[in-house]
């Protein structure tokens, strides 16, 4: 598997511990984990023309990962 940028771990990169216990134990976080990585996995694969969209659809992908950072972020305070 190829490293995607912008994952939770590149994000929190010192809360990896953190993240796997919530995905573990708190279905809502890893509901938003898991809408997270399949977002980011999206966006990646747009960016390298793997999957290409225009413009437009990259950039409301772009703002709805930042929305799910916005709702994960309080969790790993």
């Amino acid at each position: 598997m190829s490293h995607r940028p912008n994952s939770l771990a590149d994000q929190f990169p010192d809360q990896s511990e953190r993240i796997h216990a919530l995905k573990l134990n708190d279905a809502h976080f890893a509901r938003l984990a898991d809408d997270y990585e399949a977002l980011n996995n999206q966006i990646h694969r747009a960016e390298t023309n793997l999957d290409p969209v225009d413009d437009f659809t990259a950039e409301t992908w772009r703002k709805q990962r930042l929305a799910l950072l916005d709702q994960i972020a309080p969790y790993l305070r």
